[in-house]
């Protein structure tokens, strides 16, 4: 079983960057809980700031690496592209949108997401365990639970 995490513009800076609204822990905590959680999954990691580069690395794993499924938090590229959601429909695997914050409760422009349509499935709202919760979602959605 392979899961691909991929992390959108900004979020490189978890655990320093507004930790009002994104907590105090870092990425790399999380990964390593995540890790221990489930030890007979691969969980890898990829983060980028540029938009075709999270479409690169999406195709790469999700049509050609034979990934089980794709955590995918787009950071603000879920409001505003059109390419981050045509490049999902055409994976082999699902994709699980997640938000660390619930973007509903933040500002209106947040409300509307351009990937949730083409996603498996859209978790927000409960810090980083927002990734633990779009794992579970892969493993159920697999059959590999």
């Amino acid at each position: 079983m392979k899961i691909q995490i991929i992390n959108g513009p900004n979020l490189n800076l978890l655990g320093q960057r507004e930790p009002g609204i994104y907590g105090s822990a870092t990425m790399e905590s999380c990964m390593e809980q995540l890790r221990k959680r489930y030890p007979e999954v691969q969980i890898d990691y990829y983060q980028s700031n540029v938009e075709g580069e999270l479409i690169n690395k999406m195709q790469e794993v999700g049509f050609f690496g034979g990934y089980d499924g794709i955590v995918l938090n787009a950071g603000a590229y879920t409001h505003t592209s059109v390419a981050l959601g045509d490049c999902i429909r055409s994976l082999r695997c699902p994709v699980i949108e997640v938000h660390i914050s619930n973007v509903h409760r933040r500002e209106e422009y947040r409300h509307r997401s351009m990937i949730s349509a083409a996603c498996q499935g859209v978790i927000c709202g409960f810090g980083l365990d927002s990734y633990r919760l779009g794992v579970e979602a892969i493993l159920e959605v697999s059959g590999k639970r």
